[in-house]
């Protein structure tokens, strides 16, 4: 595939001011199996070139992956040194027995400003620290693709040593590495060099994807789902994951245990509405689910008190209250609604859950078919999109096949599956702002659409054909991604409504246990792991 078509492919435009040295890497680059990528973005909006293969998406291949790392230290001759090394490796008949047994790929403009980078590690959150951001992409990136080996070319004239602390720091992270004189026909000979086994960052990798979704489910349950300290959503949907592992495995305990932290909302105790915001709305979902199973009234109280707000002295609102601004409230409104009108078998709760759908879309959706996070900027938030994945499928799943709206609130999902799956990354994920993937790679994101098409084919709306390989590519990215500790890996934090794209880039990426984040990947796993339905 010739590399203009895969820059349409991987949506790697230039974002921002374009880099002149991006834009001769892309026209110079090309090589067949040779998928061109993102890394992450600098401070001036351009993306870090990433090149890959087929074999850095699979952590099981034979071959030994190498990866080639240029211009660290913003200099010219160790980033056309890295490109000539890939056009000779993947187009010289020469090299044909070194690609039996080598995949290699290439950062080959590791620093595309220039500009002085810290000691590896770098320091500070990723990815929002002006003086350390595209270290941190470069570290992280690099950790993630978990390479056998890191050749680091240097330029011979560079002062400062940034490409040997690279190399040496990563040989601590379990990725052995090396720094070598950028010289033309150094790959050669540095493959030479290159260890025989898997890295220990690639084992890790491997034990990981081993995993089934219930092993997932169990031991994330072992550090998620354990408190609900306001009846709000990040704890609800881990709870609500805990109901769905006790329902796989047929274990009694787990819904005992649901009940027991539940238990001061039950007894009224505690007010679980007495600071109501839209995080509260969705929040009640556990309720509807425990009424569900144990068909106990006071859940079903506590149900409709929630979906309940959409009402005015018996009327319909114009929307459900307290988060109607951003797109988030596709899922903070509408599935208490919907099920409540299921639990109830009352007609007023699907159409005010119809009602909110609308003013929502009309707020926010783009003509592309992704949600903007606000109306106050164009951007698609990644879990700005991964709450209307996640609202419209759990509404559709309490929504009568019979309701003459059923429909439309099919057709909107469906649309905006299409519109999700045409940005899903060649590693499966989704990113921190959807069609801008040289932004982070975002856990959430990829856990609630993957859910979303995993329960659109599960229930028929969706058809396996196009969906099932994305939902197999997101749930292998979410499994790497994903500690047996509960340890998560870019978790975008809390965002309210920002103002711009950089806003949405500079999000914190957590990278560490968290609660939304866990909640979100126990969801999709629990899904997974339970019997089609």
């Amino acid at each position: 595939m010739r590399i203009a078509a895969l820059l349409l492919v991987a949506g790697v435009l230039m974002a921002g001011p374009a880099d002149e040295r991006v834009k001769d890497l892309a026209g110079r680059l090309a090589a067949p199996g040779v998928l061109w990528s993102s890394a992450g973005v600098t401070r001036n909006g351009t993306p870090i070139p990433a090149l890959i293969t087929a074999d850095d998406l699979d952590f099981h291949t034979r071959k030994t992956r190498v990866l080639l790392v240029g211009g660290i230290d913003g200099g010219q001759a160790s980033t056309d040194a890295v490109a000539d090394a890939i056009r000779w490796f993947y187009n010289d008949p020469a090299a044909a027995r070194l690609r039996a047994r080598y995949a290699v790929s290439a950062l080959p403009l590791a620093n595309p400003d220039g500009k002085p980078l810290p000691a590896f590690p770098p320091p500070g959150d990723a990815y929002n620290v002006p003086a350390t951001a595209e270290a941190l992409y470069v570290w992280r990136w690099i950790g993630m693709q978990a390479p056998d080996y890191v050749i680091v070319a240097g330029d011979a004239a560079a002062k400062d040593d940034a490409c040997a602390r690279l190399a040496c720091a990563l040989g601590k992270a379990s990725i052995p590495a090396a720094e070598v004189p950028a010289q033309t026909g150094f790959l050669k000979s540095a493959l030479d060099k290159a260890p025989k086994q898997p890295s220990g960052a690639r084992i890790e990798m491997q034990r990981r994807l081993k995993r089934t979704p219930l092993e997932v489910s169990k031991q994330l349950g072992e550090r998620y789902g354990k408190e609900l300290p306001e009846a709000v959503y990040i704890p609800a949907v881990a709870l609500i994951a805990r109901l769905r592992l006790g329902d796989a495995t047929n274990d009694p305990a787990q819904l005992a245990m649901v009940e027991k932290i539940v238990a001061p909302y039950f007894d009224g105790t505690r007010d679980s509405l007495a600071k109501a915001t839209g995080s509260h709305l969705s929040g009640h979902l556990l309720f509807g689910e425990l009424y569900a199973r144990t068909r106990k009234p006071r859940y079903l109280e506590l149900v409709r008190a929630a979906a309940g707000m959409g009402f005015d002295n018996g009327g319909m609102k114009e929307s459900m209250p307290l988060h109607n601004e951003m797109s988030d409230a596709v899922f903070m409104g509408t599935p208490i609604l919907a099920q409540a009108g299921r639990l109830t078998g009352e007609a007023r709760y699907y159409d005010m859950a119809l009602r909110h759908m609308r003013f929502m879309l009309k707020l926010n959706r783009r003509e592309d078919g992704l949600h903007r996070h606000s109306p106050l900027d164009e951007t698609a938030w990644g879990r700005g999109n991964g709450f209307p994945a996640l609202g419209l499928a759990l509404s559709l799943s309490e929504w009568p096949e019979n309701h003459p709206a059923r429909p439309e609130m099919l057709k909107v999902f469906r649309e905006h599956m299409e519109a999700m799956l045409r940005h899903q990354d060649f590693d499966g994920t989704w990113h921190q702002v959807v069609d801008h993937p040289e932004s982070y790679r975002e856990l959430t994101v990829t856990s609630m659409t993957a859910f979303a098409m995993e329960r659109g084919m599960r229930r028929g709306w969706l058809d396996p054909a196009y969906f099932r390989k994305a939902v197999d590519k997101a749930w292998y990215a979410v499994k790497t991604r994903t500690a047996p500790d509960g340890a998560l890996v870019d978790v975008c934090t809390g965002t309210g409504k920002m103002k711009s794209l950089r806003e949405y880039y500079d999000r914190t990426a957590i990278f560490g246990p968290d609660p939304r984040g866990g909640a979100m990947a126990w969801l999709l796993a629990s899904e997974l792991a339970s019997p089609a339905n």
